[in-house]
């Protein structure tokens, strides 16, 4: 019979089973999403709100829930932290909510200015996928940048699954944006979204066939997906392509279009007319 593997085996000083390292629960990553959605988007219901103002206990449970995560999923993956203690990164990553609910708040504006079915900044707030995603967005992009990929993915998986909108960390993503509806959005690692651009359901900024290397190793590292300048409009079902694709500012992409080089600033980038047939059925006066 095999013996089972060191991490099972019965410590003889403890007197207890050693577990393998789990991934963290997606029940606690969600939880803390809400919590820090709750922080950042109340001041959006001020127009004049400064920096959230939260209370001490909301912000010290936002650090202790984020010190478990950081050290659940550094146990399954040390690069993730290193040598970093998880306390006082939770303190420097908390330190970006200031500028994290400040964007959030123009993201919210933009929501209300740009959709004429909103009626109010609460309604936004509660009811609106995009900036829910945003929220996820804006926090995985401080945890990416900080070099907690697989934590930041995980946050953005977990917005993905409520709001059906896909955004890698990675992605740069401008004040002001507004991703209308929202369903089956799919914003790729390396693309760029300028500010007060507008996107709505079904759009994918992707990458074009990727090359491998000799070993067939995929490229990496490379910008693999479009550049949206500023105040540019993508309405639904639109594809948009490849990481040298730049659409300039201004630009309106029709809905169903499929865009693979760059459009300069002040165009329209519309498909051929769909062609309608109008058949009569025995229901028809």
């Amino acid at each position: 019979m095999r013996e089972p593997p060191p991490d099972s085996r019965r410590s003889s000083r403890e007197g207890d089973v050693r577990r393998p390292p789990s991934i963290p629960d997606d029940e606690a990553l969600a939880r803390w999403l809400q919590s820090l959605r709750r922080v950042v988007l109340a001041p959006a219901l001020d127009p004049w709100a400064g920096p959230p103002s939260a209370s001490d206990e909301e912000v010290a449970a936002l650090q202790g829930d984020l010190v478990g995560l950081l050290a659940g999923v550094a146990a399954i993956d040390p690069r993730e932290v290193g040598s970093i203690d998880p306390t006082q990164e939770s303190v420097a990553i908390l330190r970006e909510l200031p500028e994290i609910a400040r964007r959030i708040h123009l993201d919210v504006r933009a929501a209300l200015e740009g959709d004429p079915a909103a009626v109010s900044l609460a309604e936004v707030v509660a009811c609106y996928p995009g900036p829910r995603a945003l929220v996820a967005h804006r926090a995985a992009r401080v945890l990416h940048d900080r070099g907690h990929r697989v934590l930041a993915r995980m946050l953005a998986e977990s917005a993905h699954r409520e709001t059906g909108i896909d955004i890698h960390p990675g992605a740069t993503i401008g004040e002001s944006c507004f991703i209308d509806h929202g369903t089956g959005v799919v914003i790729g690692e390396t693309a760029v979204v300028g500010a007060r651009c507008r996107i709505y359901q079904g759009v994918t900024l992707g990458a074009r066939s990727i090359e491998r290397g000799p070993q067939g190793v995929l490229g990496r590292g490379t910008k693999r997906h479009p550049t949206l300048e500023e105040d540019v409009v993508v309405y639904a079902g639109a594809t948009i392509l490849g990481g040298d694709v730049v659409v300039g500012r201004g630009c309106v992409v029709a809905g169903g279009t499929f865009v693979t080089r760059s459009v300069p600033a002040g165009h329209l980038v519309a498909g051929p007319r769909a062609q309608v047939r109008l058949i009569a059925t025995s229901g028809a006066p």
